[in-house]
């Protein structure tokens, strides 16, 4: 069986932990998730954005860039919780706009952001998950997270535009588009069959259409 390495992206409580969690159960693949409770500046940023964001994003990015090598080390393949391609091309941007990212310190991390990338494997197939801004508003505040307390509609409604804009011109690796307002994979097994054939038929090079479009 051909090794695969395939990425979930999509914006704050789009479903992309749930989604990695089952598809690595069901078909016994490794999987990697966002550095969330070991992360230490994670608390140090939510304080204070500004001071901390470029700490922050260094940090995601060499944890990301690890997860990577460590899946292709792997024999068996693999999907990962949120791509790498996103803490530039969604976050940082967003931080940058909102104020909390200096051009400098923009730039700078911009510049190793390439360097990293251009040193790592193309992935076979980026799942990308997509919900309404108020869909991901009430799951946000359904979950309660502390640290999510801060989100507003406004920021995820950013996050989308930036999401349109970056997949308009992504070309990297084939695209599987899922809308996950209606979808429940979590409870609903022929849900998660249905994501399933879509993801294996796309990494077969069949064709396919994404899924609630």
């Amino acid at each position: 069986m051909a090794k695969h390495l395939v990425l979930v992206a999509g914006n704050i409580g789009a479903g992309k932990t749930s989604l990695t969690e089952r598809i690595g159960e069901r078909l016994g693949w490794r999987t990697g998730y966002e550095s969330v409770t070991d992360n230490p500046y994670l608390s140090d940023f939510y304080a204070d954005m500004h001071a901390w964001s470029f700490h922050l994003q260094i940090f995601f990015l060499g944890h990301r860039a690890e997860q990577y090598l460590e899946a292709i080390r792997d024999a068996r393949s693999a999907i990962l919780d949120r791509s790498i391609y996103e803490d530039f091309y969604i976050f940082a941007r967003a931080l940058h706009h909102m104020g909390n990212f200096s051009e400098r310190d923009y730039l700078s991390y911009h510049h190793l952001f390439d360097l990293v990338v251009e040193s790592l494997p193309r992935p076979d197939l980026l799942i990308y998950l997509k919900a309404p801004a108020p869909v991901l508003m009430n799951r946000i505040r359904k979950r309660a997270r502390n640290m999510e307390t801060g989100i507003s509609i406004d920021y995820l409604s950013l996050l989308d535009s930036y999401y349109d804009e970056w997949l308009g011109a992504f070309d990297m690796c084939p695209v599987l588009t899922i809308r996950t307002d209606d979808l429940d994979y979590v409870h609903q097994p022929q849900h998660l069959e249905t994501v399933v054939q879509r993801i294996q038929d796309k990494l077969a090079g069949k064709e396919t259409v994404d899924l609630g479009n």
